[in-house]
């Protein structure tokens, strides 16, 4: 029980280390620590292979998500946080990228915030993201799945729910750069 307890607070505790959550409600500046493999905001697929971690999602209405069931279209996962200001930049991008690719992809963001869930969707109002639906992380349980240590971390699986690569920190969702590795995912039989 007390391990069930504290499994949750550790997960936040390794994320905030990125994004560091001091008193300052506004957003912050990552301290990015990519795997070895990459630089921040670099493509990573030292991690190509691994499961989509077994999780339930929830939107601001209780709403569930279990990732599971998202397998048969590629999956670009996204760790992000209101108060972290590269997560707050990379927002709008990724909702243009759910426009964009429609019934092709299925873009997932979901806020590792804590506490009252109507922030997530004053966020969403107030920076008009349309395209993505507001998922939220309840256990916190997502970053610990995906080995994540800080905050944004963006990962895409392919159709059978196995990741292909890994972007930890900020990376421009318009670029050529990102917008070519995704297609290549959607292209994948």
């Amino acid at each position: 029980m007390f391990r069930s307890a504290i499994l949750p607070a550790l997960a936040l505790a390794v994320m905030l280390s990125g994004c560091d959550r001091s008193g300052d409600e506004s957003p912050q500046e990552t301290k990015a620590e990519a795997s070895e493999a990459a630089k921040p905001g670099e493509i990573d697929r030292s991690h190509a292979g691994d499961l989509m971690p077994a999780a339930n999602l929830a939107d601001p209405e209780g709403t569930v998500l279990n990732l599971g069931a998202l397998q048969g279209r590629p999956v670009l996962l996204n760790l992000w946080a209101t108060w972290c200001a590269p997560c707050v930049k990379e927002m709008p991008q990724l909702d243009q990228m759910a426009a964009d690719y429609g019934e092709e992809l299925n873009v997932v963001t979901v806020s590792q915030d804590m506490g009252d869930p109507a922030k997530i969707t004053a966020f969403f109002k107030k920076n008009d993201i349309n395209s993505l639906p507001p998922w939220i992380d309840p256990q916190l349980s997502l970053g610990e799945g995906i080995g994540a240590s800080t905050l944004p971390v963006t990962v895409m699986y392919d159709r059978t729910g196995q990741e292909v690569w890994r972007v930890t920190g900020e990376l421009d969702w318009s670029s050529d750069k990102a917008r070519n590795a995704v297609q290549e995912v959607v292209d994948m039989l």
